[in-house]
């Protein structure tokens, strides 16, 4: 299947606008992508043809509500490879994805339990896993990471102990780029009779995911990531796991019975799903996930890696300029600094040019403290970008600079 960049783009009709009198270069995918027009025709369409609550008629409409709402949580089986739909919980995103976990199987913790991280992560897998070290005495390692962005591997392997009960890792680093090695940290963490969990953010929008394959316990994405919707998300977890976690949230939908004496709950996912779900935002992150995978995925990651490589092509021997990241099979992400000049203000002075990054901390205040900075600019490639926009964003970046020098 052939992939071509100008016919993607004119899905996007964002796109096609201008930032001070300049073409419009988003290169901000990373913290949130832009959306198909097939994902707001999807909510359209429901919005204006079939909506209901779901799970709880039985008329007409909220059948197909639920249809397309079920139908949603299919795509994203099919997405990652899980065994089954019941597998997948729909959460508000990554962040809650996450909370989800630590705060449900955070109730079985003992004091001097061990969860194992690594200086890469996202604030989402840091926070929730102080929570039980404040509330549950839960003690928290962190695997360093490597002058190039590598995660050191070995050193990881040699923190995980017989205290470790979950590891949790990001699947790429959202500054790094920094590609880890799921399918062996995984081994070594069931090995040590460890869980573990994936942040997968990054990765599921730039390469295919496998969860049963790299034998994940737990992995997490967000929509707005995956040119969906914001507020919807997805907790894929083995089905043995679910059902052995208690709910996260009561209220409707997640019980199986209540009386004014007990209650029960529901099986998973919808033990996990209390009240009124994101019912459309779901069905727009099903047509997210059904445009992309309509696409040549490996066509889309050597189109977004080519980027990336004109990028590094034109800025070679820039001595005022040092990347964060240069691990090998790395991402489409160019996160950077300029020598003399605060990251905010080069992302103030690109958008003068019409060029989007993102400036600061990127929520990874540990790993920017690892290498020194305070805050990085971030430009990160989509399947929408074009090479003729990785020269822009040079261009304005070599103009950018001469505030500097």
């Amino acid at each position: 299947m052939s992939f071509d960049v100008e016919t993607i783009r004119a899905e996007f009709p964002i796109l096609q606008r201008q930032v001070n009198g300049r073409p419009l270069v988003y290169l901000d995918s990373a913290a949130s992508a832009q959306k198909p027009v097939a994902v707001m025709e999807a909510m359209t369409h429901a919005t204006r043809t079939a909506y209901a609550n779901v799970h709880r008629g039985l008329h007409t409409l909220a059948n197909e509500t639920t249809d397309a709402y079920e139908r949603a949580r299919e795509s994203v089986r099919g997405l990652i490879n899980a065994a089954s739909a019941s597998e997948i919980v729909f959460t508000k995103g990554a962040t809650e994805a996450i909370n989800l976990v630590a705060s449900s199987f955070g109730q079985s913790l003992l004091p001097g339990d061990e969860i194992v991280l690594t200086q890469m992560e996202h604030h989402a897998n840091i926070v929730p896993w102080h929570f039980l070290r404040r509330s549950r005495g839960v003690v928290l390692r962190f695997a360093p990471v490597l002058d190039d962005g590598r995660l050191d591997v070995a050193a990881l392997g040699e923190l995980i102990g017989p205290r470790t009960r979950m590891v949790a890792v990001t699947h790429m680093s959202n500054v790094l780029a920094t590609v880890n090695p799921i399918a062996e940290i995984a081994a070594m963490a069931h090995a040590a009779g460890s869980l573990l969990l994936v942040d997968g953010c990054q990765a599921v929008v730039h390469q295919r995911v496998d969860v049963q394959a790299l034998d994940v316990d737990f992995y997490v994405f967000s929509g707005h990531k995956l040119y969906g919707p914001t507020g919807i998300g997805a907790l894929y977890g083995k089905a043995a796991l679910l059902a052995d976690l208690p709910p996260y949230q009561g209220g409707g939908e997640m019980i199986e019975s209540v009386t004014l004496e007990d209650v029960t709950y529901a099986d998973p996912p919808h033990r996990f799903e209390a009240g009124t779900p994101a019912i459309l935002e779901a069905i727009g992150l099903g047509a997210a996930i059904d445009w992309l995978q309509g696409l040549d995925r490996d066509a889309v990651a050597a189109h977004e890696h080519a980027l990336y490589e004109r990028v590094k092509e034109r800025l070679n021997g820039a001595n005022w300029l040092t990347e964060m990241g240069t691990a090998p099979g790395k991402g489409a992400i160019f996160s950077f600094n300029v020598d003399g000049a605060h990251a905010h203000d080069v992302a103030q002075l690109l958008d003068r040019y019409g060029v989007a990054v993102r400036a600061g901390s990127h929520c990874a205040e540990p790993l920017m403290r690892r290498f020194g900075v305070s805050a990085s600019a971030r430009a990160s490639f989509a399947l929408y970008n074009t090479l003729a926009e990785a020269d822009a964003f040079v261009d304005a970046l070599l103009k950018t600079r001469t505030f500097f020098a």
